[in-house]
C-alpha cells in the first residue's frame, strides 16, 4: 500500500469562522461520517482540518494502492462530491511515525 495525502479547499479564506447551516450540515453529517468510516475500514491514517492560515484546509492521509484508488477515495468525499470544497491529491511517504519503529 501507498500513501497519500488529500488536502481539501474551502470556498473562502475565512470557512471555518464563517461556515453556513448548509455548509455545516455538509460537514458534520455527510464528510465527518464519511472519514469516520475509512477509519474504521483501516484506509484512514489521520484527517483534520488546520488554522493559522489564510485558507483553513482539511488535511487527510490514506492508504491505496495506486494514484487512481486514492483519487476514488478523494472523490468520494462528500466536501468534494457536494461541489462545497476542492480536493488536491499528492503522493507522500511516511518516514517518521510516533510508535513505529
Amino acid at each position: 500500500m501507498r500513501t497519500w495525502l488529500y488536502l481539501i479547499h474551502p470556498p473562502r479564506e475565512d470557512f471555518i469562522a464563517t461556515i453556513t447551516p448548509d455548509e455545516a450540515a455538509i460537514m458534520g453529517e455527510q464528510h465527518s461520517p464519511y472519514l469516520a468510516r475509512l477509519l474504521d475500514e483501516g484506509t484512514l491514517i489521520l484527517a483534520g482540518p488546520t488554522w493559522g492560515q489564510p485558507w483553513n484546509d482539511g488535511v487527510a492521509i490514506v492508504e491505496a494502492a495506486d494514484e487512481e484508488a486514492a483519487r476514488a477515495i478523494m472523490e468520494a468525499d462528500p466536501a468534494i462530491t457536494s461541489g462545497l470544497m476542492v480536493g488536491e491529491l499528492r503522493e507522500m511517504r511516511v518516514s517518521y511515525l510516533r510508535g513505529r519503529a
